[in-house]
């Protein structure tokens, strides 16, 4: 299976500048909070520092110790009520960019062209769209806000310490090349690393998935050792990946202990031997060691951060990756009319391996045409190409001059593919029906199910208002087959592709859901891929469809009485 491809760090850095720039006022708030947050904390302190120094110099009294002290008090609960309000206004800024993100995710999953989808490993798209979000997720959330103000703290105070006596500052400096250099060698090995383990756990969601679908059948031909075997595999190849990562983190996180002590030790030691010179005074070294103390908080809160940063950013990557499939919107010209005209068009699912070879078609408007053939000529394929789901690999498929997939791709639903595949989605039968017309009114919505015979609407208690799926109201498959043609009346396209979609039904209610169908049908342009011929009799036309071309074309006693390969089928069908 085929996996997306990932982004490189230019296009990441891109995305990421895309995604602040919506939220540059925010970050400017936040940015300042958090900065004046660090110069608050200075004040403690500064003014401990003065006092230690007027006490020695005798040069307090009491009641100014006190005074000085109240300002102690004052400059903490200003700098409390400050984190709080820097802490709330980053959470939202991280929370905005996740909803960003999320719904670019989705976006971007749901307009992958269908031929990329077919031959994707669903697992890693599934983990793109969940683990990898979740994963940025809590960078956005946690990561790039800790980091981000952990890096202000740090400047306020290597600047204020500077300030205070330069060479202090230098000294408390001296753990930054130590520091600089793990966190590079970090970084130089994180992203691949990160990117491997992100991959193994694709795969470990796509085996997962294999075994879950297909355990009858895994049971049915003795297959258990096989797939045990190749999930075992998988399972070790994630857990060499989650190794090779606890191995980057086993040297980044020692460096934390360092950080912790050396700075404040050696601006004491430095600052003693400075005083005992009467270089310095005994505030300034007083100051500088408890400055040098809210050195760690902030480096330690960056060190811890970083790990989830990588990984966020391997995550990014790969979320950003999806995008590199999509397709842009086309801009396409209005059909001049709805006739659907198929030309020279080949196509293949593996490269080189033609399953349709040169076919040509023309279906004029009001037209009921059935495409009828052997299970694998290319009917489905074919179907699904007139439908504008797929684009030809040669050839063109047109309506009204125009093609398709374009159309498609553009938002313009003129020809709607109806398949035996149905889905209710969780939500109100509303929001189920107005999918395929946003600004449809209320009324048009129950005409469309009153259009299909959907008489279990009625019974309803709160109408339209009623919530299907998990936790709401679950459908029968005739009712959700109803819902699904009523969502293609209210998309009111002119042409209707049907793929069989009743011949998963029972026959009771494949009896109902064909009412329901024909209701759907009426003065409307029809394509149906018939796999029982009895559903092609009543078709103008029939298109017969042979090993991925068209050799027949022509009405249902035409081709009886030509005694080819339909007149064949159709014998066969009947057992004569």
């Amino acid at each position: 299976m085929n996996r997306l491809p990932i982004a490189d760090r230019s296009e990441v850095r891109r995305a990421a500048v895309r995604l602040m720039r919506g939220e540059r006022r925010a970050l400017v708030v936040v940015l300042a909070l958090t900065a004046l947050t660090a110069l608050t904390g200075l004040v403690g302190p500064y003014l401990l520092g003065k006092i230690v120094g007027g006490v020695k110099d005798g040069a307090l009294t009491l009641s100014t110790v006190d005074k000085i002290a109240l300002g102690v008090v004052g400059a903490a609960v200003v700098q409390l009520l400050l984190m709080r309000y820097s802490a709330l206004q980053t959470a939202r800024l991280g929370e905005r960019l996740l909803a960003s993100l999320r719904e670019e995710a989705v976006a971007r999953s749901l307009a992958l062209p269908a031929r990329v989808v077919d031959r994707l490993s669903i697992g890693d798209l599934l983990t793109r769209v969940t683990t990898d979000v979740g994963t940025v997720g809590q960078a956005l959330r946690d990561s790039v806000p800790e980091v981000l103000t952990g890096s202000v703290h740090l400047v306020v105070v290597f600047v204020a310490m500077f300030v205070l006596d330069p060479v202090l500052g230098l000294v408390a400096m001296v753990s930054t090349p130590v520091v600089a250099w793990a966190v590079l060698w970090y970084l130089a090995r994180a992203r691949d690393a990160y990117l491997a383990e992100s991959e193994a756990n694709g795969d470990v969601a796509e085996i997962s998935a294999a075994v879950g679908e297909g355990s009858r059948t895994i049971g049915t031909y003795g297959l258990r050792d096989r797939m045990v075997a190749a999930a075992d595999a998988t399972i070790a190849r994630s857990f060499r990946a989650r190794v090779g990562t606890l191995k980057l983190r086993s040297v980044l996180f020692p460096v934390s202990s360092f950080v912790n002590t050396v700075p404040t030790a050696l601006v004491l030691l430095v600052g003693g031997f400075a005083y005992a010179a009467d270089g310095v005074r005994i505030e300034v070294v007083v100051t500088a060691a408890l400055w040098a103390w809210r050195i760690v908080e902030p480096m330690d809160r960056i060190l811890f951060w970083v790990e989830f940063l990588q990984r966020g950013g391997a995550s990014f990557a790969r979320i950003e990756g999806i995008g590199a499939q999509v397709e842009p919107a086309p801009v396409v010209a209005v059909p001049d009319g709805d006739r659907v005209e198929v030309r020279g068009v080949r196509y293949s699912y593996v490269d080189g391996h033609d399953v349709l070879h040169g076919l040509d078609l023309v279906v004029q408007p009001g037209e009921r045409l059935a495409i009828v053939g052997v299970s694998g000529a290319g009917k489905s394929t074919l179907g699904r190409l007139i439908a504008g789901v797929d684009r030809p690999a040669e050839g063109s498929v047109l309506v009204g001059g125009v093609p398709v997939a374009d159309l498609v791709a553009a938002g313009e639903q003129e020809i709607v593919l109806v398949t035996q595949e149905h889905h209710v989605f969780i939500g109100t039968v509303r929001e189920n029906l107005a999918m395929a017309a946003p600004d449809a009114p209320d009324e048009r919505l129950v005409e469309a199910l009153r259009t299909v015979d959907a008489c279990w609407f009625d019974a309803l208690p709160d109408g339209l208002d009623t919530r299907l799926g998990a936790g709401g109201l679950e459908l029968d498959p005739a009712q959700a087959q109803q819902l699904a043609l009523a969502r293609v009346e209210v998309a009111d396209p002119h042409t209707l592709v049907l793929d069989e979609a009743t011949s998963s039904l029972d026959p009771a209610t494949a009896r109902h859901a064909e009412r329901a169908i024909a209701a759907v049908r009426e003065s409307r342009t029809v394509i149906a891929i018939a796999h029982r011929l009895q559903t092609a009799r009543d078709a103008d036309r029939i298109a017969v469809v042979d090993a991925g071309r068209i050799v027949e074309l022509g009405s249902h006693d035409d081709l009886v009485a030509r005694n080819g390969t339909y007149a064949t089928l159709w014998r066969s069908w009947h057992g004569t």
